[in-house]
């Protein structure tokens, strides 16, 4: 037996099918389509905005990062068949290189590239020998790489996945919802190595918090006497697990540089203002900018014209 649509429903199925013919007519993408959003820069996470507004310091340091890996070795979880691709990112050593280059507004570091030392010093072989082909025994020979007193090593040592799970959820009269979270955590360590002694300077390990999250609702009535509508819908919010060992690398740097000024190893320019950021690390274990830095942050600009 044969079950005739009503109205509303009818109505829902052809506004459907219209909008998944005219999502077809575009490849997914290009610029004549109308629905993917445009790709945009990485957004600032809160430990990046204090890590940027640090205050410089007396000398910029000299610094290599040769790798930074994902030493966790898990993948990520799928219940319904084997997943290889890898639950954190691959990239840490470039994320490592973006955030010393920014930290202080790009004051407190000079980062020398090793990460990919091998393509470097081919391209550098190939100046050489062009030059010395054009010009012989008085070619210019390039000067000499920079090289780093201090070396940064360290990776994501660990990846919790399920540490908190949880939800709630009621029906009533054939309506309901429910709500339900999940939360993982991943850890970084970084360290400063001497490289005139191999001595271990400074060490720092840090956490950071990812939150999965899931609403959904539903509801059925009755359309005749032998037919029953269902309806269900539902959206899922994931912490993006890349932004999230960002942001524990940009707290392991900015650790990492308070436990070489209480080692007398670097100091700020200004010893008062590196020391009020200082007492807020010590006091919330995280990097939060002092009241007088968010104060001076949100005053507004006024421009005069001459």
């Amino acid at each position: 037996m044969g079950v005739t649509l009503i109205g509303p429903v009818r109505t829902l199925a052809i506004v459907s099918l219209l909008a998944l013919t005219a999502g077809g007519c575009a490849i997914t993408g290009t610029s004549q389509d109308l629905v993917t959003p445009p790709a945009t820069l990485v957004p600032a996470t809160k430990t990046g905005l204090v890590l940027d507004s640090l205050p410089p310091p007396r000398q910029k340091l000299d610094v290599a990062v040769y790798n930074f890996p994902d030493l966790t070795g898990q993948n990520k979880s799928n219940d319904n068949f084997a997943e290889f691709s890898r639950a954190v990112t691959q990239g840490g050593s470039s994320i490592l290189t973006d955030v010393l280059v920014k930290a202080g507004g790009g004051a407190w570091f000079d980062v020398a590239e090793r990460a990919d030392l091998q393509s470097l010093l081919q391209e550098r072989q190939i100046i050489q020998n062009t030059r010395t082909a054009l010009m012989g025994k008085n070619a210019q020979s390039l000067p000499p790489l920079r090289f780093a007193g201090v070396l940064l090593d360290g990776g994501v040592i660990g990846f919790d996945t399920n540490e908190t799970t949880g939800g709630i959820g009621a029906n009533y009269l054939g309506i309901g919802g429910n709500v339900s979270y999940r939360q993982d955590i991943v850890t970084v360590a970084l360290r400063a190595v001497s490289v005139q002694t191999g001595r271990v300077l400074a060490s720092v390990t840090t956490t950071k918090i990812i939150y999965s999250i899931n609403v959904g609702g539903n509801a059925f009535q009755f359309a005749a006497v032998d037919a029953l509508l269902q309806a269900d819908v539902g959206v899922s919010k994931n912490s993006p697990a890349t932004l999230a060992v960002r942001e524990g690398v940009q707290l392991a740097v900015y650790s990492l540089i308070f436990e070489g000024v209480k080692n007398n190893l670097w100091d700020f320019r200004d010893s008062a203002a590196g020391a009020a950021f200082m007492r807020e690390l010590d006091a919330h274990q995280k990097a939060i900018a002092p009241r007088h830095v968010v104060a001076a942050a949100d005053q507004p600009v006024v421009v005069t014209k001459n």
